[in-house]
C-alpha cells in the first residue's frame, strides 16, 4: 500500500522559510516523477513544483525562484524548501507521486497546513 506522509508545515512570518518533507512508503521512489500541488481556501488545487524519476525540475512562475524541490531517494523523502514566504503563499500543500512507467497510477498524500502570517 503506497503511504505518502507529508510534514514540516505551520506558521511563518512573511520573508520566512520552511522546508517540507514528504516520506513515500510501499512503492518503488527511484520510478515515481514527485510534485507539490497546494490548495489554498476557496481556490483550487494548483501545481507547485515537480522533480523526475531522473532528477529533471520544474516550478510554477509563482514559487519559479523563492522554492526548490529535491528529492533523497536513499531516504524515499521529496522535499520542498520554501523561502521568500508570502501571505499568498498559505495553503494545504499536498505530495504527488506518478509512475513513470504507470502514468494512471497516482498517489496523493493527505496535505500540511502552511500560514504565512505576522
Amino acid at each position: 500500500q503506497v503511504q505518502l506522509v507529508e510534514s514540516g508545515g505551520g506558521l511563518v512570518q512573511p520573508g520566512g522559510s520552511l522546508r517540507l518533507s514528504c516520506a513515500a512508503s510501499g512503492m518503488t521512489f527511484w520510478t515515481h516523477h514527485m510534485a507539490w500541488y497546494r490548495q489554498a481556501p476557496g481556490k483550487q488545487r494548483e501545481w507547485v513544483a515537480r522533480i523526475t524519476s531522473g532528477g529533471s525540475l520544474r516550478y510554477a512562475d509563482s514559487v519559479k525562484g523563492r522554492f526548490t524541490i529535491s528529492r533523497d531517494t536513499a531516504k524515499n523523502t521529496v522535499y520542498l524548501q520554501m523561502s521568500s514566504l508570502k501571505s499568498e503563499d498559505t495553503a494545504v500543500y499536498t505530495c504527488n507521486a506518478e509512475d513513470s512507467y504507470q502514468p494512471t497510477y497516482v498517489y496523493w498524500g493527505q496535505g500540511t497546513q502552511v500560514t504565512v502570517s505576522s
